[in-house]
């Protein structure tokens, strides 16, 4: 059985103590693929040195996530662009994977909205222009991150709606705009509410994640996330839709090679 994370920060400072310790947990519970989304540049050159030490194990995306959309934007953009342009026109078999994680958060603060609509957008273009998924953030921003969308929306737009919270009315939109919901230790959670209604949302929009460090599932809720309790995130699904763990570590597995054609 082989799963496939579709949003993990292995990257992060959280795991500088037992990185190649936790990557054997996750492989031990057959998390086989790790894709890898960017914060900002101050993150790169971590993501390059976990991609060089699991080649054939970890996919890397570049983007400015919205919560690094501060009064450096713009240079934040120019670096996003020069990383893709980089290994676009590059010979090594290195690439990127998607544009992400991009989007809009209104959690910590209201006040960028303007700059994070800009960034997002300007994101999406990139996408386009590199034939690429985006893999989108949002949180407490669903009507904004739709506004986007629905101005932005063409055959070519299509990706990973990311630690999916939403409605199913919010689901069914997302989908409407050629994206998959990106499904983790929130639909585990008593109060996660989405696991209310999942399994009227066909399997084949579905792919899998942790976003590790962070959104633990249970019984590990508040403590550390790690690619590993995907395995949990996979259990809960199998009760969802009441089918075997391994045709739904399958569907969703080849689900993540559609979009990010790897």
């Amino acid at each position: 059985m082989i799963l496939t994370d579709t949003h993990t920060h292995i990257y992060s400072e959280s795991f500088d103590e037992d990185q190649d310790l936790m990557m054997q947990r996750a492989m031990d519970n057959g998390v086989q693929r790790f894709f890898v989304p960017a914060i900002d540049s101050t993150y790169t050159g971590a993501m390059y040195d976990v991609e060089s030490r699991y080649p054939e194990h970890v996919f890397l995306m570049m983007g400015l996530h919205p919560t690094h959309v501060k009064e450096n934007y713009k240079d934040e953009l120019t670096h996003v662009e020069e990383e893709l342009k980089k290994r676009f026109k590059s010979n090594s078999n290195k690439k990127f994977y998607a544009v992400g994680e991009i989007g809009i958060d209104l959690y910590w603060d209201k006040t960028s909205l303007t700059a994070q609509q800009e960034a997002f957008k300007y994101q999406i273009g990139l996408a386009k222009k590199y034939k690429l998924p985006i893999v989108i953030h949002c949180r407490e921003a669903f009507e904004e991150i739709f506004e986007v969308l629905e101005l932005e929306k063409s055959d070519d737009l299509f990706g990973v709606f990311h630690c999916f919270t939403g409605t199913i009315e919010d689901a069914k939109r997302a989908i409407g705009y050629n994206m998959k919901l990106g499904i983790g230790g929130v639909v585990t959670f008593k109060n996660g509410k989405i696991d209310q209604f999942l399994n009227q949302i066909p399997l084949e929009h579905i792919v899998l994640e942790t976003d590790a460090p962070y959104l633990a599932p249970t019984p590990y809720r508040g403590k550390r996330n790690e690619s590993s309790y995907l395995i949990n995130v996979l259990e809960k699904l199998a009760t969802i839709y009441q089918r075997p763990e391994k045709e739904i570590a399958a569907i969703t597995t080849q689900n993540s090679k559609d979009i990010f054609n790897v």
